[in-house]
């Protein structure tokens, strides 16, 4: 049963909310007088996006999209699915991505052609978890809180089979 698994603690919640609170800094300035779009990608970044604008100070637009690869699978298929898209006009605005993680980059590469098709005045990518050592395409990511190694995590957002999802941290889930 997933209820059973045993979760250890990768990246704590003091660990996060430092990162985010520096990272909202970073946005806040950057975007100071540009009011900008800030696409959400659902369900995963949910969390992160909700703690990350909160924490920022300059007036912007929120934005969402459902997009999957990974199904209840723990590898991501390779397939990129747009469930709702955008309902936004991004032309000639400044765009900001968040994501929770970014894995092969195979879905973020996807949607950062199908937005710069829509002539956006600037595109930045923000994700809580970065796993560059998985990465499949060229994909340069503007803002990251962490960088992680090769593991399947949960919590914070991300989840296992739709689990684990309010978890405050971001955990393995141990084999034991």
């Amino acid at each position: 049963m997933l209820e059973e698994k045993k979760i250890k603690v990768l990246i704590d919640e003091k660990q996060i909310n430092d990162k985010i609170i520096e990272l909202a800094g970073k946005l806040s300035e950057e975007y100071k007088n540009s009011n900008p779009i800030f696409i959400i990608v659902l369900k995963g970044a949910f969390v992160f996006a909700s703690h990350l604008l909160l924490k920022m100070n300059i007036p912007l637009n929120v934005d969402f999209m459902v997009i999957s690869s990974y199904g209840d699978s723990t590898e991501s298929s390779g397939i990129v699915r747009i469930e709702e898209d955008m309902s936004l006009n991004i032309e000639n605005r400044h765009v900001v991505i968040i994501e929770d993680i970014i894995d092969t980059g195979t879905t973020l590469n996807y949607l950062r052609k199908k937005i710069k098709a829509n002539n956006p005045k600037s595109l930045k990518i923000v994700t809580l978890l970065d796993k560059p050592s998985r990465r499949k395409v060229d994909l340069e990511v503007d803002y990251s809180c962490f960088e992680i190694e090769d593991y399947f995590v949960v919590g914070f957002g991300l989840d296992y089979a739709q689990f684990y999802r309010n978890l405050p941290y971001v955990g393995i889930i141990s084999e034991e």
